[in-house]
C-alpha cells in the first residue's frame, strides 16, 4: 500500500516533467533538425510571447477568475504600436507607453465589470475580446499596417518602426558561441520570476490565493477582495500588452491576423501548469513549464510536417490528459489519506 502511494506521489509530482523530457527526446530523433540551435531559437521565441500572456492568465486564475481577452489585448497592442509609429510617427517610447496604458485600462475595465457590475468573468472578458477585435480594425479599415501603405485620405504612411523598438523583438544575446537568447526570452524570464516571487513569497500573493480558494472567507478575514481581483485583471492586461509589443517588434509591421492563436496557446500553457510538480493550482513555474511544453510540441510537429489542423487537437488532448491525470490522482491520494 505504501509503495503504491509512493508511486502515485512520484507520478503526480514528476510525471509532467518526465513527459516534457520524453517529448524533447522523441522530436530529437523523429524530426530532423529539431535538436539544433536554430530550432531552439524558434522554440524560445514562441514560448516567450505565449508564456508572458499565460502568466497574466495565471494571475486571474489565482483569484478564481479567467481572462479570455488576452489574445485580443495583445493584437490590439501590436496594432496600436504600429499605428503610433507608422501613421502618427510617434517615437518608440510613446508607442510602448500607449500600449501599456491600453493594456492596464482594459484590465481595469474587465475588473470593474466583474467586481462592480457582477458580470461573470467569462462573459465580461469574452465581450471585451470581441470589442477589441472590432476596435483594432476600425482605424485601418481592417488592413495591416506597414510603412508606405495607402491611407484612407489618399496619403501614404511615411513613419517607420524605430530601430530601438525592433531591437527588443529581434536582438539575440550571445550564449557561448551562438546567438541563442532573444530579448523576448529574457523579458519572459524576468516577468516569470517576478510573478513567481509575488504569488508565492509575498503577503499579497498569499491573499490572492486565499481569495481564489474561498472568496467569502477571505472577505470576512478583512482582505480587500475587490481590489485584489481588479489588480489581477490589470496585471493580465499589462502582460498581454507586453506580449503584443514584443510580437510587433519581431514582425516589424502591424499584422492584423498575427495573434490569432495567442489565446488558445496561452490558456493551454496556464492550465497545463496545474499538472507541474503536482501543484493542482495556478502557479508561475508551472505556467512557464506549460509554455515550454506547448512551444516544443508545436515546433516538433511543424518540423515533422504534421498538418496544421492536427495541432489544436494534439494540444487539447495533451491538456485534457494532463489535467485529468493530475486531479484524478490528487483526489485519489486525498481520499486514501482521509481513510
Amino acid at each position: 500500500m505504501m509503495r503504491a502511494e509512493a508511486v502515485t506521489d512520484f507520478a503526480i509530482r514528476y510525471g509532467f516533467l518526465i513527459l516534457l523530457a520524453g517529448l524533447v527526446v522523441f522530436f530529437a530523433f523523429a524530426a530532423p533538425g529539431f535538436a539544433t540551435p536554430r530550432s531552439a531559437v524558434f522554440v524560445f521565441q514562441s514560448v516567450a510571447i505565449t508564456g508572458i500572456l499565460a502568466l497574466g492568465v495565471t494571475c486571474t486564475l489565482v483569484v478564481g477568475g479567467f481572462d479570455l481577452s488576452i489574445g485580443a489585448v495583445a493584437t490590439s497592442a501590436l496594432m496600436l504600436s504600429a499605428y503610433s509609429m507608422v501613421i502618427l510617427e510617434h517615437p518608440a517610447i510613446v508607442a510602448v507607453a500607449l500600449c501599456l496604458g491600453m493594456g492596464a485600462l482594459v484590465g481595469l475595465v474587465n475588473g470593474l465589470l466583474i467586481v462592480t457590475f457582477r458580470v461573470p468573468d467569462l462573459l465580461a472578458t469574452l465581450g471585451m475580446m470581441f470589442l477589441l477585435i472590432g476596435l483594432q480594425r476600425i482605424p485601418t479599415q481592417g488592413n495591416s499596417i506597414a510603412t508606405g501603405m495607402a491611407l484612407a485620405d489618399g496619403t501614404v504612411a511615411e513613419g517607420r518602426f524605430a530601430e530601438a523598438f525592433l531591437w527588443i523583438g529581434r536582438h539575440r544575446f550571445d550564449l557561448v558561441i551562438e546567438r541563442l537568447v532573444p530579448v523576448p526570452v529574457v523579458i519572459f524570464i524576468l516577468i516569470a520570476v517576478m510573478i513567481w516571487l509575488f504569488l508565492g513569497h509575498t503577503r499579497h500573493g498569499r491573499l490572492m490565493y486565499a481569495i481564489g480558494s474561498n472568496e467569502r472567507a477571505a472577505a470576512l478575514a478583512g482582505a480587500p477582495v475587490s481590489a485584489y481581483k481588479i489588480g489581477a485583471y490589470v496585471i493580465s492586461g499589462i502582460t498581454a500588452a507586453i506580449g503584443g509589443i514584443l510580437l510587433a517588434a519581431r514582425l516589424g509591421r502591424g499584422d492584423i491576423a498575427s495573434g490569432n492563436n495567442l489565446l488558445l496557446d496561452s490558456v493551454a500553457a496556464a492550465l497545463i501548469g496545474f499538472a507541474v510538480l503536482g501543484a493542482a493550482r495556478p502557479n508561475a513555474f508551472g505556467t512557464a513549464a506549460g509554455a515550454l511544453f506547448v512551444g516544443i510540441l508545436l515546433q516538433g510537429m511543424t518540423m515533422m510536417n504534421a498538418p496544421y489542423y492536427t495541432q489544436d487537437f494534439v494540444k487539447g488532448a495533451v491538456l485534457v490528459v494532463a489535467l485529468v491525470f493530475t486531479f484524478y490522482l490528487s483526489s485519489r491520494r486525498g481520499s486514501a489519506a482521509r481513510r
